[in-house]
């Protein structure tokens, strides 16, 4: 049985989703800033811990699969208790594994390891705020909303902006206490100002059985491998690009970490642009547009080119190709998406993102290791990315075909 309560007009809610869409994309930030934390200083940890390549990629992975994973449960219990419930929840949890970094991380690899895992927690903010947005919005507008919502994304420039900076200005436990506080600031603003969007279904059977029929839903699984591939890239070179640069081209770790922060921001602006455009033409000619880009960009960078101008350029294609087909997969979701399953499905969807981001840091640093080249990493995202285009134009227009058929039938009924 399922509970719902009528929605007031379009008018009345325009303020109301307005600042709700602002408060969550804040809480996305600050947690995505604090699930970033040890990237900028794996290059340094690692050379003060003595860590080979693959444990300086692991130490980065960690918290991406945690916070992966982590959606799966986390956007199932917003779909029974709401975002408003669940983003301050997120965050004060979020607050232990930072706090424990920043007076042990420095230690050893397993305390990095140890703190690094339950810093994934706040990577599933994700699953809470999109289903949380999206129940705001009505359809022809939730690309868009959700595009915004991922601007969040930019918690990982954040990070990389002023991570390495804090630790020169205090100590290698600085970044961790300011991010603390930040999570601990936003916790009582969002239980003070969130509130769940009126006429929201609220399902009351159980979580197990919530995820399984979740699991059963091809939007699920289509969606999953969108996001796997360009979710999965962004967080790849979101959190392993510093270390690829410093070995690649010999950068300073603070100059490797700017522009990486330049590679992110980029893929957050893009991202409420790729929401945008599938709201007016669709997500099919935004998906194919972006994952051709992502081909282009890292056949490019394969070569081992000249830092600048031509590694940078791929990178920023690649940046907005990876931000804007993010923004246009969510899109997907919410046109596809049952009522009173989104969070679930965002959980899925999103855990197949991190998971997409989870192998290519690894991967990187064993090829890099064994050939002293990331060409064949390179190689390997573009046949990936390549594989997922043809799907993209085959199956996924097949599918949204489909529904505009059984839509139009639908009107010509009514």
């Amino acid at each position: 049985m399922n509970m719902k309560t009528e929605p007031g007009s379009a008018a009345e809610q325009a303020g109301p989703r307005t600042r709700m869409l602002v408060i969550a994309t804040l809480g996305f930030a600050v947690t995505f800033w604090a699930w970033a934390l040890i990237s900028p200083l794996a290059p340094s940890l690692a050379t003060k811990l003595g860590l080979s390549s693959f444990q300086q990629s692991l130490i980065v992975a960690v918290p991406v699969i945690v916070g992966s994973l982590g959606r799966i449960p986390i956007g199932a219990l917003t779909d029974r208790f709401g975002g408003r419930l669940m983003l301050p929840i997120v965050s004060v949890a979020t607050i232990v594994p930072v706090l424990f970094l920043a007076f042990f991380g420095d230690q050893s690899l397993a305390t990095l390891l140890i703190g690094g895992f339950f810093l994934g927690i706040g990577g599933t903010s994700f699953a809470v705020g999109v289903p949380f947005v999206s129940a705001w919005f009505p359809p022809e507008r939730r690309g868009l909303a959700i595009g915004i919502f991922g601007v969040g994304m930019v918690g990982t420039a954040i990070s990389a902006f002023t991570t390495v900076r804090l630790v020169e200005f205090g100590s290698s436990a600085t970044p961790f206490l300011v991010t603390a506080a930040a999570l601990a600031v936003y916790a009582v603003v969002a239980w003070l100002l969130l509130r769940d969007a009126p006429g929201q279904v609220r399902p009351t059977t159980s979580m197990a059985k919530r995820v399984g029929e979740t699991l059963k839903l091809g939007v699920t699984w289509q969606a999953a491998a969108l996001y796997a591939t360009l979710f999965g890239g962004y967080v790849a070179f979101s959190v392993y690009l510093p270390s690829l640069l410093k070995a690649e081209y010999d950068l300073s770790i603070g100059d490797a970490s700017n522009r990486m922060a330049g590679f992110v921001i980029l893929a957050v602006i893009m991202r409420p642009v790729g929401g945008f455009l599938s709201d007016k033409i669709g997500p099919v000619p935004v998906l194919a547009t972006c994952l051709g880009a992502v081909v282009f960009g890292a056949l490019i960078d394969a070569t081992s080119p000249a830092l600048f101008p031509i590694a940078t350029i791929a990178y920023l294609v690649m940046a907005a190709g990876l931000g804007a087909g993010s923004g246009a997969t969510f899109a997907l979701v919410a046109l596809l998406s049952p009522a009173g399953k989104v969070g679930s499905v965002t959980g899925v969807v999103g855990a197949a993102g991190g998971l997409g981001g989870f192998v290519p840091p690894l991967l990187m640093g064993v090829v890099y290791g064994a050939t002293g080249s990331y060409t064949i990493g390179f190689l390997l995202l573009a046949l990936v990315a390549a594989a997922v285009l043809v799907f993209t134009l085959t199956s996924i227009r097949s599918v949204l075909a489909k529904r505009d058929a059984v839509e139009v039938q639908r009107e010509v009924a009514a």
